[in-house]
Formats: structure tokens, C-alpha cells, sequence
């Protein structure tokens, strides 16, 4: 099994996961009109009961989801159903020659997974976290080569670029490598040309002349060799 490592699972949002003012002000309580005042009180409606592991749940059972991430994916259906996927990738990789290293990368990915709630927008966090945990196992499990690199010229030459862009993965994807850091960043709506993202990143490319906005760092390259 190829092994496929990012500059660290506890990372997967560099950016992303930013710690944000909490607003302490209560919200305003609407006043009880007179009819409502009239009538007798009626028993409270029970709550909601959190869907158990299953085809429409995640694949935890969400009566026992200890973190606000797990909460939170248990509420909405598109990272329930990106959880379930991710299991069944996890399970399979499990199988494999490198067992151990994949289930320490887990508990790695979990506890970034987690963090989210400490993020600017803590769902786009959750979502790229899952998205990018599903790229990392499919990669890892590919058999044979991958797509080569591109390799870019950029202004600031003091870190080499290279790209990889994975076009046959759902979503597409761009694995970004810029010195020794890494990042995947997933194919974004563009006017012209390719674009590439994911909170804190951005790669835009059009006819070889590419920008790259990379945690901070801003960059204008081109395709090298051009």
C-alpha cells in the first residue's frame, strides 16, 4: 500500500481553525400574546431523538457522540454521509500491511476533527476535514503510479512548487506541495483556468501562469520549462 503523508493530521485546517469571539449577549425573547397567555399549559414536546448509526446516520452512534464535531455531523446529512464513507475507506485500509500507522493517523485526524469548533467557520472545517481524511485513504490505497507533478517557477524561487492534480477523484483535487508543505486543496468554481481550494489556500492556474495563496504566502508562478 502507498503510503500518503500530509504535514500533520492535526493540521488539516491550518487556517481554518481559528478561535472566535464568543457572543455572550442573550437573544431577545419574544413577549406572550394574550391568547397564548389564556391557554392551559401543554406538556413539553419530547426532543428529537439523534439518529443511531446507519445508512442515512454516520457511522457512529450519535445517542453517544461525545465531541460538538460529532454532534454536528450528526445533524447534517452530507458529512453523515461522508462519515459512513470514510469508515468503510478506514475499515479496508485496517486490512492492510501499515494497520498501525493507519490507526494513529486516525487518532490524529479525530483530534483535528474535533478541534473544529474552534474554527472561523467551524462546518467548512468539518467538510474539508472528512474530504481531505477520504483523499488521504484513497491515495494511500491507490496501486501503481499517480499523475506526475507539475513543477512551477515561481517569484520567491526560495521554496520549490510542485502540483499534482488528481482530476478522477470526486471532488478533484490538487495535492500542493510548496517547500516542505503540503496541502490538498479541492476544485473550486472559476471563471477561467483551474482553481483550487480549501480555508487558507487558493491556486489559480490559466494557460500555464499560476498565483498561489498559501497560508499567508502570496506567490505568481509559472509552468516551469515555459
Amino acid at each position: 500500500m502507498n503510503r500518503f503523508v500530509l504535514i500533520g493530521l492535526g493540521a488539516l485546517a491550518l487556517a481554518a481553525c481559528k478561535p472566535t469571539p464568543t457572543d455572550t449577549t442573550a437573544a431577545p425573547t419574544a413577549p406572550a400574546t394574550s391568547e397564548a397567555a389564556s391557554e392551559s399549559p401543554k406538556p413539553a414536546a419530547a426532543p428529537a431523538a439523534l439518529p443511531a448509526a446507519g445508512s442515512e446516520g454516520p457511522s457512529f452512534d450519535c445517542a453517544k457522540a461525545g465531541s460538538d464535531a460529532e454532534k454536528t455531523v450528526c445533524g447534517d446529512a452530507r458529512l453523515s454521509a461522508l462519515d459512513r464513507e470514510l469508515a468503510g475507506l478506514y475499515k479496508a485500509a485496517q486490512a492492510g500491511p501499515g494497520e498501525l500507522d493507519v490507526a494513529a493517523e486516525q487518532r490524529g485526524w479525530i483530534k483535528g476533527r474535533d478541534a473544529c469548533w474552534q474554527a472561523v467557520d467551524a462546518n467548512r472545517c468539518l467538510l474539508e476535514s472528512y474530504q481531505t481524511r477520504i483523499v488521504e485513504l484513497r491515495l494511500a490505497a491507490a496501486t501503481g503510479p499517480g499523475p506526475a507533478a507539475t513543477q512551477y517557477q515561481c517569484d520567491d524561487a526560495s521554496k520549490p512548487l510542485s502540483v499534482v492534480f488528481y482530476n478522477e477523484l470526486d471532488p478533484q483535487v490538487a495535492v500542493i506541495r510548496l517547500g516542505r508543505d503540503q496541502a490538498i486543496a479541492f476544485a473550486a468554481p472559476s471563471a477561467s483556468g483551474s482553481r483550487y481550494t480549501r480555508e487558507g489556500v487558493e491556486f489559480w492556474e490559466h494557460q500555464g501562469e499560476a498565483t498561489l495563496e498559501f497560508y499567508g504566502t502570496r506567490l505568481s508562478c509559472k509552468v516551469a520549462g515555459r
